[in-house]
């Protein structure tokens, strides 16, 4: 898939599938934004792109934070005129029980998957209106599709993301502006890393294909999303989970 004379933002691009949709869109010619709470990690993956030859800038971005969402939109703007694709990658949660969640917990959920790629979408759909054109992919996951033991409120976070990205696109057609959705299931990323061995070891098993996702096979899917390929694609949810959650 090639993004030749594209822009492309990516949230969350510091690790995990966001630094892999990030590296993805370089590869395919795009030139892309990193975003990143984590200013280590996103400056390291965007100098990393570079360094393979790809045109990468990271600007700060704390998707939580209306002041730093504006911030970034400015320094965007301002490094590269327009954005064609947004990528909501950005996203956290943790396995535990719901009797045992926090207020601030669910705040914090609920910020980061939905709030995060509703503020995002905002920040961009305007000018992608004025242009006619463009591109927005929000990864959220198949414990919002089906629900997951353990994660609640991220499920409903998640769950609301896949409901705005439905009703975004209804908005947005007109504007020939394509709004989609990608919701993987468990994958091999730092979030994974901190789950307990016996919970992945679970997730491995209860999974057809036997293993975790690739970050870049979750990637692979925002790419599509992103791309000319599906030009008349809006409005779906594409769930990549070795056949997981088999559900309509």
């Amino acid at each position: 898939m090639r993004f030749e004379g594209k822009t492309a933002i990516v949230t969350g691009a510091g690790s995990g599938i966001g630094r892999a949709t990030a590296e993805g869109f370089a590869t395919g010619g795009a030139v892309v934004i990193l975003g990143d709470i984590n200013v280590e990690n996103g400056e390291a993956a965007a100098a990393a792109i570079r360094e393979s030859g790809g045109t990468a800038d990271f600007v700060a971005l704390d998707v939580t934070d209306a002041k730093s969402i504006d911030a970034f939109r400015e320094q965007a703007t301002k490094l590269r005129g327009h954005v064609d694709i947004l990528a909501n990658v950005a996203g956290w949660g943790k396995t535990e029980p719901f009797i045992q969640n926090t207020p601030e917990f669910w705040t914090k959920v609920v910020n980061l998957n939905l709030m995060g790629p509703i503020a995002m979408a905002r920040a961009f759909v305007e000018p992608m209106m004025e242009r006619n054109a463009g591109k927005i992919v929000t990864v959220a996951s198949d414990a919002g599709r089906v629900g997951s033991l353990g994660e609640s409120v991220y499920a409903g976070s998640k769950g609301g993301a896949i409901a705005f990205t439905k009703s975004l696109a209804r908005e947005m057609a007109r504007y020939n502006i394509n709004v989609n959705c990608v919701c993987p299931g468990p994958t091999d990323t730092p979030l994974m890393a901190v789950v307990s061995e016996k919970i992945t070891e679970s997730f491995i098993r209860v999974t057809p294909m036997r293993r975790l996702a690739k970050p870049e096979e979750v990637a692979n899917a925002v790419l599509f999303f992103a791309s000319d390929r599906a030009s008349f694609i809006t409005g779906q949810v594409l769930s990549v989970s070795g056949g997981l959650t088999m559900a309509g």
